[in-house]
């Protein structure tokens, strides 16, 4: 599995470039194609970063990171 730096995952954030990703618990998911994420952007959440411990208080539990296509891990 490909590793990822922070400043690889930064430039993921749906502006910068047209990919959306975002880091959890050290593993990068591609949400490029989700209608969730549009702009790079989920409820109060950014993507191309580590969303770890924003998630913590998500109102779906981790089984929701199955549906998603995992990219690499995250460098750290």
């Amino acid at each position: 599995m490909e590793i990822y730096t922070r400043s690889q995952l930064a430039l993921r954030n749906g502006v910068d470039r047209e990919e959306i990703w975002f880091a959890f618990k050290g593993i990068i998911y591609d949400v490029s194609d989700s209608f969730h994420w549009p702009r790079g952007f989920h409820y109060k959440h950014w993507s191309g970063q580590d969303l770890t411990e924003e998630l913590a208080d998500a109102p779906h539990g981790d089984w929701v990171f199955k549906r998603l296509k995992v990219v690499g891990k995250l460098e750290g």
